[in-house]
């Protein structure tokens, strides 16, 4: 597992104490279980990180950081997975949401399809509801997927290093 190398770049308590930014977000912020690397708190922070991630809307970071205060995700892995929709990936996974979500509400797809923001802001009335069924219906998928591959990943990684043990103590 990369644990031992994430852990490198996860900022500790104590820093994250002197940071008076993150007063600003409560005393919450500060628990140990969203800034350590756990099973259920990375399995969390994939499902919360990768949903918002198919979300087309300013702010993804910070949404997904914010959710994952309550639900007590990993914050770091949280906002990092965000980036799976970076400026190059953008278009390809938003043009896929909006054919999703033209599929499930049975609507028909915007003919000539243009990759241009006149285009898109001349036809964001029409575009808008399939673009976040689709967006909402994707994420929802990918994160849900990706949870219980984290937990099921992680358990067989466990049973390995149990049986790895077992066999140097005989």
């Amino acid at each position: 597992m990369p644990k031992r190398y994430i852990k490198k770049f996860i900022p500790n308590p104590e820093k994250l104490r002197q940071n008076k930014a993150l007063g600003l977000l409560g005393s919450q912020i500060y628990e140990p279980d969203l800034w350590h690397l756990s099973r259920r708190s990375v399995a969390k922070a994939f499902l919360n990180g990768l949903f918002w991630a198919f979300i087309p809307m300013p702010f993804q970071m910070l949404a997904s950081a914010l959710v994952a205060i309550p639900i007590k995700a990993n914050i770091p892995l949280s906002i990092a997975l965000v980036w799976i929709t970076n400026p190059l990936t953008m278009p390809f996974v938003f043009y896929f949401n909006y054919k999703l979500g033209s599929w499930i509400l049975g609507s028909e797809s915007q003919k000539n399809f243009h990759l241009s923001v006149e285009w898109i802001w001349a036809k964001l009335e029409h575009i808008w509801l399939p673009l976040y069924v689709g967006s909402a219906s994707a994420g929802l998928v990918c994160g849900i997927i990706a949870y219980f591959t984290i937990l099921f990943v992680w358990r067989l990684h466990v049973i390995k290093r149990w049986k790895q043990r077992k066999t140097n103590r005989s």
